[in-house]
């Protein structure tokens, strides 16, 4: 292990319950180093997907949120004044690729298309990472592994990956978990009781259906997980879904009643 990677190491198990097959599908994808592509709606679990597997595999894990204003520079590398002059800083990208971790490219479709593109040769035949402006090429380490999250939710014309760059990545679905088990694990995150949970989780369903008719996007299990805390220290169930809930995925008054309707009828 390089000393440059020990504290991208993840030493506690993250809390995970598998959906379905997804555990043994990526680790055989990790086997051959196939980059991975994970999609489905915000706070459904990729994330703790990738720690969990991160975990498992004993493998560093560097995680960049990316956005719209992230340039190549920014994944790559560039060179930054010192006392001494200039030197070079590997970017996340580069610090993978040369010591061998799982590189997480959070919700991909944020960057500029002209800044995904640096990750193409390294998620080809060739993997490697040309540093044009260090005049350097990085082979990348045998156990270097290109991963990215997106909501397909969200895709459009202007933010969606370009075919040339789904096309280097298997991919796996994520969706919210069934009634049952997205219960246990709120009930596991949070010391709320298990009937607590499930009440939760029945808010949750009755907005996601509102998804396309009037909600851009539905309540997801980490908002859950937010209101279940907040119960389990002392909040009442009312005031704790409207506030973790409700109110932050709507401004709109008759939805938010509907909301809050919902809520009433569980609690």
């Amino acid at each position: 292990m390089q000393d440059e990677l020990r504290d991208y190491l993840i030493k506690d198990e993250p809390y995970y319950r598998p959906v379905a097959d997804e555990i043994e599908l990526y680790e055989a994808a990790y086997s051959v180093r196939m980059p991975m592509m994970l999609k489905g709606p915000t706070g459904c679990g990729k994330t703790r997907f990738v720690e969990y597997m991160a975990w498992k595999l004993n493998k560093p894990l560097i995680t960049v949120a990316c956005n719209e204003d992230m340039t190549a520079s920014d994944l790559v590398g560039r060179f930054l004044l010192d006392a001494n002059g200039t030197r070079w800083q590997d970017g996340p990208l580069a610090m993978a690729a040369r010591h061998g971790a799982i590189c997480y490219l959070d919700e991909v479709v944020e960057a500029r298309q002209d800044t995904t593109v640096v990750i193409h040769p390294l998620t080809d035949n060739r993997r490697v990472l040309p540093l044009e402006r260090k005049g350097e090429l990085i082979q990348a380490h045998p156990d270097f592994q290109v991963v990215i999250s997106y909501n397909p939710g969200y895709q459009s014309l202007m933010k969606d990956l370009k075919q040339s760059t789904k096309q280097r990545f298997g991919a796996l679905d994520f969706n919210y978990p069934a009634h049952d088990l997205e219960s246990e694990i709120v009930a596991h995150e949070t010391g709320v009781s298990l009937d607590v949970a499930s009440k939760l989780v029945s808010v949750a369903e009755r907005a996601r259906n509102l998804k396309g008719h009037g909600l851009d996007e539905g309540i997801s299990t980490r908002m859950l997980v937010y209101a279940g805390s907040l119960i389990h220290k002392g909040v009442a169930p009312l005031a704790a879904c409207r506030m973790a809930l409700v109110r932050p995925i709507t401004d709109d008054p008759d939805m938010r009643d509907a909301l809050d309707a919902a809520v009433t009828t569980f609690f």
